[in-house]
C-alpha cells in the first residue's frame, strides 16, 4: 500500500507541476500579445497595499453576505494550508511524520483544524448556492448562466475533497498517536479520532498512506487539469487575481470608473491634432487590447456578479459583461498560437507574417484569427453589435467585479473603432453626433436657446442670472454654474436648473453662467466611441473655462448634470483643464449645513430616490441628496431594493439616451416598476437624464392606469426649493407645499 501510494503520488505530482508551470508560462506569453501599457506600474507600495486589502478584507466579496464569508475561508484555506500537502508527502514515507518545528506545535494544529474545517464548510456552502441557482432552474436570473459549469463544479469538488482529506488525516493522526481526550490539537477532529481509535496500528498507517495519496492526487489532478486548460478562469483566477488587482487602472486602489482612459495606440496617447500614420484608433483585433486587457480576460472567474447587476442583461438584452469577457478570453486564447508565431494584420488587412512563420500554427488558430472582433453570428463575429451597443456604461459590472476587471474601458475601446473607422453604430446616434458637431448640443438647437431658461426665470421670479465676463466680474464669482445641454434646453430639466438658480440666489451665493459660450462637454460622444469629437468639444470648453475663470480666486464649478460633473472633474484634466467641480446636491447640502438654506415648509408624501450612475457609482456621491431630503419636513424616505452601489440604471448612460431600445424590456420601465412597488408619491433623482427617462416611463404608466395620477418625478433641488421658499399668504390655514413637477 505504501509503495503504491508513493509511486502514484509522485507521478501525479510531477505531471501536475510540469503542466501547470507550462500553462503559467503560456498565459504570460498570451498576456504579452496585448499592446503595451506603461501606466500600470506607478506607486508599487500602494498597489501592494491594495492587493492585501482586497484579498485579506475580501472587500468586494463581503458585500454578498454569506457568499463572501464562505469564499473568504476558501481563499484563505487554499493558500494557508499548502503546508498540509508537504505534510502529506512526508506521511507517504512515515505515517507518523510531522512538519519540522511547527508540526507538533499546538497553534499550528489548531489552525489546521479550524481553517481546514471552515474551508470545507465554506466550499460546501458555495456548492449549495450554485446548485440552488443553476441556470436550468433560474434561467437568465442565475448569475451562473453562461458560465462553464463543469469547470466550476470540478474546482469546488476538488476543494471539498481536499478539505475532507485534511480532516480525515487529522483524525487518523490522532488515533495513531493514541489521543484519548478533547484538546486544542483535535478540537474538531476528535470525534473521528475516537471513532478510529479501535483500529490496529498497521491499519491506521495504511489509511494514512491512502488519504495522503488521495490528498496529493486530488491536488495535482487539479494542477493537471488547469495545466491543460490555460483559459480556465474559474481556477486560474486564484493566482491571476493578485496580478490583476495589482495592475488595476487606478494607482490609489479605486475602481476603473469616473473618467475613461485616453485613447492610445501602441501604448501611447494619440495626438489628435497630428496622429501618427500607423496609429490604431480603438480596438478591432484582440491584440489591440492592452496586455492588462488580456490579463482581465484571463482572470475572469465567471462568478456572474457583473451579470446579475447589469441593467441590459436584467431587461432581456444580449449583453452580459461576464459573457463578453469570456468571449474575448476564448478568442484571445484561440488566436494565441497564431499571434505567438508572429501572425497579425495591418490596417489594410495584409498579413505581416510569412508562410514559414505560420506553417506550424494549428488550423483552428488560423480560423480564429479570421473572425471579426465585432460581427453578427452570420459573420462569425466574436462580439455581436447588439451586445456592444446595449451597454449604458453604468459601471455596475466594474463596481461588483471581485478581481477588478475593467469592462467599460474595453467596451468603449471597441466602440471607438466601430465609430471612428467603420462608421458602424446605431443610426439614430448619428443625428446626435451631427448636432454636436454643428450646434454644440445633442438636440441641434440654436446656441441662443441656451439662455431661454434665464429669461423664463426672470419673468417668473424676477431673478437675473449673470453671465460671467458680461454681467459680473470673474473675481466676484464664487461658483461658475455649468448648466449643461439638458439643463438649458430640455423642458423638464430646465425646471431643475431654475430651481437650483433660485436656491443659490436665496442663499446669497455669487454665481454666474457661461451662457452662449457653453457647449456640450462631449460625454455622450466619448462613450459612444467618437473620441475625436470629444477631444474637439473638450478642448474648446477647457479653453473657454480657463479664459472665463482666469481672474477667479478659485476655479470652482458646480453642475446639475452628473455627466457634465464627471467629464469636467475627471476627464478634462486629460486635456489640461484642472477645476474644482462639485455636484449641485453637494453644494445644496453644504448651504443647508451652513444655515443659508432652511427647509421649513412641509412636502408631504412617501419618496424614493433613484441614484444616478454617474453621480453614485462613478463618483461615490450617495449621501448629499439623501441628507437634503432628510431635512425637508414631511418627506418619508424609502429605498428601492437596488440602491447606492447596487443602484439600477435609468437606461440613458453610454449615449443610450440617443438610441432606441428595441430589445427586451426598457430599462427605465424596469426601474420605474421597482419604484412603483413601494407605492411612492414622489420619485426623486439628481440628474437631468434620469429625470427624463423616469418621467417618460411614469407618464406611460399613468396612461396605462398603473401609476397614481399625483405621482411626481422631480430633482432634489425642486423638493428643496418647495420647502425653502415662503408660502404665499392665503388667509386660510397653512397647507403643505406641493412639488412642482
Amino acid at each position: 500500500m505504501q509503495l503504491a501510494a508513493i509511486v502514484i503520488s509522485l507521478v501525479t505530482f510531477v505531471i501536475g507541476t510540469a503542466l501547470a508551470a507550462r500553462a503559467a508560462l503560456y498565459i504570460y506569453k498570451v498576456v504579452r500579445t496585448g499592446a503595451p501599457d506603461s501606466t500600470r506600474f506607478g506607486q508599487p507600495a500602494q498597489r501592494v497595499k491594495t492587493v492585501a486589502t482586497e484579498f485579506v478584507g475580501h472587500t468586494r466579496m463581503n458585500r454578498w453576505g454569506i457568499v463572501g464569508i464562505a469564499h473568504w475561508f476558501v481563499a484563505v484555506g487554499f493558500f494557508s494550508l499548502v503546508l498540509t500537502i508537504v505534510n502529506a508527502f512526508g506521511q507517504l514515507f512515515d505515517a507518523d511524520f510531522a512538519l519540522p518545528i511547527i508540526g507538533h506545535w499546538m497553534i499550528w494544529q489548531l489552525f489546521v483544524e479550524l481553517v481546514g474545517t471552515l474551508t470545507t464548510l465554506g466550499i460546501a456552502v458555495l456548492i449549495v448556492i450554485r446548485l440552488m441557482s443553476l441556470p436550468s432552474r433560474s434561467g437568465r436570473k442565475s448569475r451562473f448562466a453562461g458560465s462553464i459549469a463543469w469547470q466550476a463544479f470540478y474546482v469546488e469538488y476538488t476543494i471539498l475533497g481536499i478539505g475532507l482529506c485534511i480532516l480525515m488525516l487529522r483524525g487518523l493522526e490522532g488515533a495513531l498517536n493514541g489521543v484519548d481526550s478533547y484538546g486544542p490539537e483535535h478540537l474538531v477532529s476528535y470525534p473521528l479520532v475516537s471513532a478510529l481509535g479501535g483500529l490496529s496500528h498497521g491499519t491506521l498507517e495504511n489509511l494514512i498512506y491512502l488519504f495522503a495519496m488521495l490528498k496529493i492526487c486530488i491536488s495535482f489532478a487539479w494542477a493537471t487539469t488547469i495545466g491543460l486548460n490555460p483559459s480556465m478562469g474559474v481556477a486560474w483566477h486564484r493566482f491571476l487575481g493578485f496580478f490583476n488587482i495589482y495592475f488595476k487602472r487606478e494607482e490609489d486602489g479605486g475602481t476603473a470608473l469616473g473618467a475613461l482612459r485616453p485613447m492610445t495606440s501602441g501604448g501611447r496617447p494619440i495626438d489628435f491634432e497630428d496622429p501618427a500614420e500607423d496609429a490604431v484608433f480603438g480596438v478591432s483585433q484582440v491584440e489591440h487590447f492592452s496586455w492588462k486587457g488580456i490579463l482581465d480576460f484571463s482572470t475572469c472567474t465567471e462568478c456572474g456578479r457583473c451579470q446579475s447587476q447589469c441593467p441590459a442583461w436584467n431587461t432581456g438584452k444580449p449583453l452580459s459583461p461576464k459573457l463578453l469577457i469570456m468571449s474575448l478570453r476564448e478568442h484571445a486564447y484561440g488566436k494565441a498560437p497564431y499571434l505567438l508565431a508572429g501572425g497579425g494584420k495591418d490596417m489594410e488587412g495584409e498579413e505581416r507574417a510569412t508562410s514559414e512563420q505560420l506553417k506550424d500554427v494549428p488550423a483552428a488558430a488560423l480560423a480564429e484569427a479570421e473572425r471579426p472582433l465585432i460581427g453578427t453570428a452570420e459573420e462569425n463575429g466574436v462580439i455581436d453589435p447588439d451586445v456592444l451597443w446595449s451597454c449604458t456604461t453604468c459601471g455596475a459590472c466594474v463596481e461588483q467585479c471581485p478581481v477588478d476587471i475593467e469592462h467599460i474601458d474595453h467596451i468603449v475601446d471597441m466602440r471607438r473603432y466601430q465609430v471612428m473607422i467603420e462608421s458602424s453604430f446605431p443610426t439614430e446616434a448619428g443625428t446626435m453626433l451631427k448636432n454636436l458637431e454643428n450646434k454644440g448640443n445633442p438636440w441641434g438647437m440654436a446656441t441662443k436657446a441656451r439662455l431661454d431658461w434665464v429669461k423664463e426665470l426672470k419673468k417668473e421670479t424676477g431673478i437675473e442670472v449673470p453671465v460671467i465676463g458680461e454681467d459680473i466680474d470673474p473675481a466676484e464669482v464664487e461658483y461658475l454654474y455649468w448648466v449643461g445641454c439638458a439643463g438649458a434646453l430640455e423642458d423638464r430639466a430646465k425646471k431643475t436648473t431654475k430651481a437650483f438658480a433660485e436656491l443659490l440666489h436665496t442663499a446669497g451665493v455669487k454665481f454666474a453662467i457661461l451662457g452662449k459660450e457653453e457647449s456640450c462637454t462631449g460625454d455622450s460622444a466619448r462613450r459612444l466611441g467618437n473620441e475625436f469629437l470629444f477631444q474637439m468639444l473638450g478642448a474648446q470648453n477647457v479653453e473657454t473655462l480657463n479664459a472665463a475663470l482666469e481672474d477667479a480666486p478659485v476655479k470652482r464649478i458646480v453642475a446639475t448634470c452628473p455627466h457634465c460633473f464627471n467629464t469636467i472633474a475627471n476627464e478634462y484634466p486629460q486635456l489640461g483643464g484642472h477645476f474644482e467641480v462639485i455636484h449641485h446636491t453637494q453644494l445644496l447640502q453644504h448651504l443647508i449645513d451652513e444655515g443659508k438654506l432652511i427647509p421649513v415648509n412641509p412636502v408631504e408624501g412617501l419618496i424614493t430616490y433613484h441614484d444616478p450612475c454617474y453621480l453614485g457609482r462613478h463618483n461615490k456621491v450617495y449621501s448629499p441628496p439623501r441628507e437634503i431630503m432628510d431635512k425637508v419636513p414631511g418627506l418619508r424616505q424609502q429605498e428601492m431594493h437596488r440602491h447606492k452601489e447596487r443602484g439600477f440604471c435609468c437606461g440613458a448612460g453610454g449615449a443610450r439616451m440617443w438610441m432606441e431600445e428595441r430589445i427586451g424590456k426598457r430599462i427605465n420601465t424596469e426601474r420605474v416598476d421597482e419604484a412603483l412597488s413601494l407605492d411612492p408619491d414622489i420619485v426623486s433623482t439628481a440628474c437631468p437624464f434620469c429625470l427624463v427617462m423616469l418621467s417618460d416611463s411614469v407618464n406611460g404608466k399613468k396612461n396605462e392606469g398603473a401609476a397614481k395620477e399625483h405621482l411626481k418625478v422631480v430633482d432634489v433641488a425642486q423638493l428643496l426649493l418647495d420647502s425653502v421658499k415662503a408660502l404665499p399668504p392665503t388667509g386660510d390655514e397653512e397647507q403643505p407645499a406641493t412639488v412642482d413637477a
